[in-house]
């Protein structure tokens, strides 16, 4: 089904670009559209009749590219299972106790250490 409609969805994207391309250029920026003597399409679709079913192709196509996007987005979110980071942690590779520096005996596991306190207060008291 999700092939099927993903077909569709650039079948819809090819003919929405064919047919923006169709439309008349109203800026003109470049001199290739617009009124000017540029020739090229301006006598193959002229008139207000065509103009109006281009502007009217090219809605409908908008929104069915719209609808088979969202479409596919509802189709891809439900084909995926809710996961957590936390379950992709292999249990190897917790945390483990860190070593003593050299010269140091390494604290026992079954006798939690507390941290040391400091000698001296790192900011003056005042």
């Amino acid at each position: 089904m999700m092939n099927v409609l993903l077909v569709i969805h650039l079948m819809i994207a090819v003919a929405l670009i064919g047919v923006v391309l169709l439309q008349r250029s109203e800026g003109g920026g470049l001199g290739i559209g617009g009124g000017g003597g540029g020739g090229g399409m301006s006598g193959f679709l002229t008139g207000r009749g065509t103009a109006n079913l281009l502007t009217r192709t090219t809605a409908i196509l908008a929104a069915a590219f719209m609808l088979t996007s969202l479409t596919l987005t509802i189709f891809a979110g439900s084909t995926r299972q809710p996961k957590s980071i936390l379950d992709e942690i292999p249990a190897s590779s917790a945390p483990s106790v860190p070593s003593a520096p050299a010269g140091q005996a390494a604290p026992s596991e079954t006798q939690p250490t507390a941290p040391a306190a400091p000698e001296k207060p790192a900011v003056p008291i005042q």
